[in-house]
């Protein structure tokens, strides 16, 4: 291919080889010379890039928001917002929408959520959240906010390291942090590290020292004692229809990945405390950079879709208590992704939400080569509203990086519209 070069060039270490590389193939694309899907009305706003863990960077992601037709692209990375400049000027190059935030977890205390399982899978009485819609102004704010979580979150993984050497030693395999781990996300230019980059190292050395296949599901089953799912077992040992003739599967790393992860963590998880911010200061300091904070619906899993979650119970439960306590708590919004919930679980949820006047968002997590950049669910016509909050979130974005009195949620606007949807009808009109 012509161009592959320039493809390759996306995720080159160097932000500034990655924007030339992703500026010489859209003149390639003004020149015809390269030909890209013609934009329909899919949306997303939460993509993970390298400055978390994903194998596209800013870029790269923008790239690949291109080729799926995306009409505009979120930026969501963990812990950080280091990769939102990159992800930014890439969407100019594009000439595509963009919006930027971060997700990360918080401590309950103090809640009546406080010990409960919410979302997270890991760790009771705490949950992830997400940060959307952060005016261009505040990045560096919020940059500085998260640098010491993002430190204290390092420390933390040394020590889990340090336990699954334990679990993998008698099998010849060690992980060293700096040497497997921490080069796997952009920590250098102020990315994090979490327990995915832990594992994907971890499958990464698995495959060099046992092999791929039938013999890879028999030592997770047999030496680590991991019940691998059907689904698992038949991504870790069948290629994907587009693999070549004669190659292995180039998602080996990721499917093991999801296996692991599904059942593993709890061998080696060790609970996140001083790199999770109180839900009171969080929620506060959304309020200061003026972004918009929204509480993140899981749901109970049955079959997970991403193959890297057990069938669990969450939230469902206890929603109604739990959407009384984030209208309390002043949460702006609630974040969900139609392709991982059932019909009944949805609509359950976008009850609540109308009920509590809360802005529906929603985004597919994008994490691993396999996914897709288009969530197929969305488009069906009961769900227009999130698209309409896409746009919505890019004119709040655009608004309150001139002036912080135009936000979405600043008080004169609220003042002035203060019906939800009426407001996301303005500021939709306002994306540009």
């Amino acid at each position: 291919m012509k161009y592959q070069h320039l493809i390759e060039q996306l995720n080159a270490p160097e932000k500034e080889k990655r924007l030339a590389a992703l500026s010489d193939l859209m003149s390639a694309v003004k020149k015809g010379e390269m030909v890209l899907p013609q934009p329909g009305n899919d949306v997303n706003n939460h993509i993970h890039t390298s400055y978390s863990f994903s194998p596209y960077s800013p870029s790269k992601a923008i790239w690949m928001a291109l080729q799926a037709g995306l009409k505009t692209a979120g930026i969501m990375d963990h812990d950080s917002i280091s990769g939102a400049p990159e992800f930014i000027e890439a969407g100019k190059i594009a000439g595509l929408l963009t919006t930027i935030g971060v997700e990360c977890r918080v401590k309950l205390d103090g809640t009546a959520m406080a010990g409960r399982r919410l979302n997270n899978p890991d760790q009771d009485g705490v949950a992830y959240v997400a940060l959307h819609g952060v005016p261009h102004t505040q990045i560096s704010t919020v940059v500085d906010y998260f640098r010491p979580f993002i430190e204290a979150r390092r420390q933390r993984n040394r020590k889990m390291v340090e336990k699954i050497n334990v679990l993998v030693k008698s099998y010849g395999i060690a992980l060293d942090v700096d040497r497997d781990v921490e080069w796997l996300s952009m920590v250098h230019d102020g990315g994090t590290v979490t327990e995915r980059h832990i594992l994907f190292a971890l499958a990464k050395l698995l495959i060099k020292t046992v092999g791929t296949g039938v013999p890879l599901v028999a030592f997770l089953r047999d030496n680590l004692k991991i019940q691998v799912s059907e689904k698992a077992s038949a991504m870790l040992t069948e290629k994907p229809a587009d693999t070549p003739a004669g190659s292995e599967n180039p998602y080996i790393a990721y499917d093991l990945l999801g296996a692991l992860k599904s059942d593993m963590v709890e061998r080696f998880y060790i609970p996140a405390l001083e790199e999770c911010p109180d839900i009171h200061s969080w929620l506060a300091f959304t309020e200061k950079v003026n972004g918009i904070s929204a509480y993140a619906y899981l749901g109970d899993v049955v079959d997970s879709v991403t193959g890297d979650k057990k069938a669990q119970q969450f939230e469902d439960s206890f929603l109604p208590e739990l959407f009384q306590e984030l209208k309390r708590l002043n949460f702006r919004a609630v974040t969900y992704m139609p392709s991982r919930n059932t019909p009944e679980q949805l609509n359950r949820v976008r009850d609540f939400c109308q009920e509590y006047a809360l802005f529906q968002i929603s985004g597919e997590d994008i994490n691993s080569p396999r996914q897709k950049f288009i969530c197929e669910a969305q488009r069906n016509p009961e769900f227009a509203n999130l698209n309409d909050a896409a746009f919505a979130l890019i004119g709040h974005e655009q608004e309150a990086t001139e002036d912080t009195k135009r936000g979405f949620f600043s008080e004169p606007i609220v003042a002035r519209w203060p019906d939800l949807d009426e407001r996301i009808k303005r500021f939709k009109a306002l994306a540009r």
